[in-house]
């Protein structure tokens, strides 16, 4: 077996709490977080690179234009969001477990380019993430509709992935055992987490 890409995505559907388990995998392995570059604005409590590079609409174009992006989609939300060459270089040099949250699209272009990149499916029952998106965002129930049919989109392309946790409501710390061990399966790391 060929051996894998020093980068992993974890990837899922709105509400699935990607973040949540990469916040929690980061207390136990050395990471180092593929920052995507978004022109959706900030939420509360995000700051500049975390979890994203903010940008407007015209330098984001300006970027594709120039071939800076990896790979780059618009989500249903009408919001652009990319993953830049230079900032592929910048985890792949850390020497770190390099974590990469991207939405299937990205996932099926990047599984297309870096044939040895693993990518772990992280899901939750449909009613789970539906009550996780009206308790994060506090939306209407047009948004919420909206969100829902993306991940049913979303679901039909469960294939592409390599492995697939569920992170069940209340049982955070299991899902995160889980990416860990599939983690520590695929790479040599020392006691503190890092790459050997």
């Amino acid at each position: 077996m060929e051996k894998p890409y020093s980068i992993i995505i974890i990837s899922g559907p709105s509400g699935v709490g990607e973040d949540s388990i990469i916040e929690k995998l980061s207390d136990r392995i050395v990471l180092e977080r593929v920052v995507t570059t978004t022109t959706r604005p900030m939420r509360p409590g995000e700051t500049e690179g975390h979890p994203y590079f903010f940008i407007n609409k015209e330098e984001f174009l300006e970027k594709v234009k120039s071939k800076k992006f990896f790979e780059h989609a618009e989500e249903y939300n009408g919001h652009l969001y990319g993953v830049t060459f230079d900032e592929l270089r910048r985890v792949e040099n850390s020497k770190k477990v390099g974590i990469w949250k991207i939405e299937y699209k990205g996932v099926i272009k990047a599984k297309k380019l870096i044939s040895n990149i693993v990518a772990i499916f992280i899901n939750a029952p449909l009613d789970v993430l539906e009550s996780r998106i009206r308790r994060r965002d506090k939306a209407d129930d047009a948004y919420v509709a909206e969100r829902m049919k993306y991940t049913k989109e979303w679901l039909k392309y469960r294939n592409i992935y390599d492995y697939e946790v569920e992170n069940t409501e209340g049982r955070l710390l299991e899902s995160v055992d889980k990416v860990e061990s599939l983690i520590r399966d695929l790479f040599p790391l020392d006691k503190k987490g890092k790459i050997l």
